[in-house]
């Protein structure tokens, strides 16, 4: 059976080597256990690991779960610090790197492009530059240092992306307000911030009309979408009692999270198949936050196993296949 694990991370070192001298509010700090992680403020954000680096490395893993295609993508921060020059410069680094591996194995990886989303112009180019360069997908986190996807500032990212009909992954990163929130001391912006920063990103673009207008785009939510389908009842009854004049979406909530993708990573059987029963078995695709600390190749196969035939077949490949023209 072919698996496609479209959720799956990647850094350089030339990527992490700028985030220190250009990262802003992000950078390194050293871990309890003497390791080193990268930190916004006091928040942390990602714990880099030897498989982010190292492509050998990744295809041996690959290898050994059974994963045939993966689809790669540069985790949060992305590049969404330092000025417009780093920001470029550090989409630039990580697309160029993933091309290049997908050269090296070429019937093993894809990726997804990031784009330097704050300074509109360039992330047009950037993403023109790297579809050439064979990327299939591109890469956003859940807001652009703190500012919500659906702003009208990214309207020509998003029209140049929707007229393209690329899939989209949206990633999670530290929320605004991780700090005021307290999310540091006990690392919650992983447990409890990413789910939050999903969440709150697709709902404000499902009612703001967003799907309306961007129509072709193919959005997958990371993280089996965050809170997203658990709250289906109250986004139908929030929509029910809205005013008229201030209803921007032209269907209703359950169509647009049925209009979405997502990926299988539940860490739990029991909110993947509630996931499945929502939106559908078309809808759902596979992925393993592979190299994170937190990745769970083993727990998205165990439970992708315990669906029905079609399904597991649809979610471990199918999917993928159709969304990516594979």
């Amino acid at each position: 059976m072919t698996i496609i694990d479209i959720h799956t991370h990647a850094y350089t070192r030339q990527w992490l080597e700028l985030l220190q001298r250009a990262g802003g509010e992000y950078g390194l700090k050293t871990r309890p256990d003497g390791h080193q992680e990268i930190f916004r403020g006091n928040t942390p954000v990602a714990f880099p690991q030897p498989g982010h680096f190292d492509y050998d490395l990744r295809i041996g893993q690959m290898d050994a779960t059974g994963i045939d295609i993966s689809i790669v993508s540069l985790t949060c921060p992305n590049v969404y610090w330092g000025s417009e020059e780093v920001s470029c410069q550090a989409a630039r680094e990580s697309n160029d790197n993933m091309a290049e591996a997908q050269g090296r194995y070429s019937d093993r990886i894809r990726w997804f492009t990031s784009l330097p989303w704050e300074y509109p112009q360039r992330a047009v180019e950037e993403l023109a530059r790297s579809c050439e360069q064979g990327a299939i997908g591109v890469m956003v986190l859940a807001n652009v240092a703190g500012r919500s996807l659906n702003d009208p500032f990214f309207a020509p990212v998003w029209t140049e992306i929707d007229r393209r009909a690329l899939p989209v992954l949206l990633h999670p990163t530290d929320p605004p307000g991780a700090e005021l929130m307290d999310m540091g001391e006990f690392d919650l912006s992983w447990a409890v911030g990413f789910m939050f920063d999903t969440t709150l990103a697709l709902t404000r673009m499902i009612f703001d009309g967003f799907f309306d207008l961007y129509p072709n785009l193919k959005l997958i939510a990371s993280h089996g979408g965050g809170a997203l389908p658990y709250l289906v009842g109250r986004f139908e009854k929030g929509d029910e009692v809205e005013l008229p004049q201030r209803r921007k979406m032209q269907g209703k909530p359950t169509d647009y999270l049925r209009h979405i993708y997502y990926d299988c990573i539940t860490y739990d059987i029991r909110p993947l198949q509630y996931l499945i029963d929502i939106v559908g078995d078309g809808r759902v695709m596979f992925g393993t936050d592979w190299p994170h600390q937190v990745y769970d190749t083993k727990g998205a196969l165990a439970n992708t196993s315990e669906l029905t035939g079609p399904q597991c077949d649809a979610v471990r490949a199918d999917n993928a296949r159709r969304v990516f023209g594979l």
